[in-house]
């Protein structure tokens, strides 16, 4: 798991249409617990429940808890201070998940050229 702390690039999101709580934990850098305490204070973050109340997020998903990341992590910014930019900031946030879609994709797709050659 990485530090919250440190500036290593996390890890790309697989091509799959869900997660468990686990491999969003490695994928984010984030621990469980720190997901579901997440999902109370975010109202936008609420991964589907299954059997045995089990969490499967999908990529929109691993993408907020990215941002919700950044802004916590990164940019200094407090709980309250996060979900405010968020919240009112939504057509922001849905640009930058554009671009991380965007360059995920690119890398991707890079990957399998170079597996292709």
């Amino acid at each position: 798991m990485l530090d919250p702390g440190s500036n290593n690039e996390l890890p790309p999101i697989p091509a799959k249409r869900y997660f468990t709580i686990g491999e969003v934990s490695d994928l984010c850098g984030v621990k469980p617990h720190v997901l579901r305490y997440w999902e109370q204070e975010f109202s936008g973050l609420s991964p589907v429940k299954r059997r045995g109340n089990r969490r499967y997020y999908q990529r929109h998903d691993v993408l907020m808890i990215r941002q919700i990341r950044a802004l916590l992590y990164e940019q200094g910014f407090t709980i309250t201070g996060a979900r405010q930019r968020l919240e009112g900031g939504q057509a922001k946030v849905e640009a930058s998940y554009s671009g991380q879609v965007a360059r995920q994709l690119r890398q991707e797709l890079e990957e399998l050229l170079t597996l292709l050659r």
